[in-house]
């Protein structure tokens, strides 16, 4: 299981080919930058409603913000 939920979200993806930073999101969202890094990193999920937020600000789908994991 531990696996499936691995880099499910692809935030630090999108954010660097957009140039962009994790403070930069943060305040656009009005998240404390740590929260963000988490997310970037894949310590932690962000909500649905907080994936559609971002998808939103980074003008992206909200499919391009996650990765479905392939069943094994």
């Amino acid at each position: 299981m531990e696996k499936a939920n691995k880099n499910l979200n692809r935030i630090k993806v999108i954010l660097a080919e957009k140039n962009l930073q994790n403070k930069w999101l943060a305040e656009k969202i009005g998240r404390d930058q740590a929260t963000v890094s988490k997310w970037a990193t894949n310590s932690t999920q962000p909500s649905l409603d907080m994936l559609i937020k971002i998808a939103k600000v980074l003008e992206v789908e909200l499919t391009d913000l996650v990765r479905i994991p392939e069943d094994d």
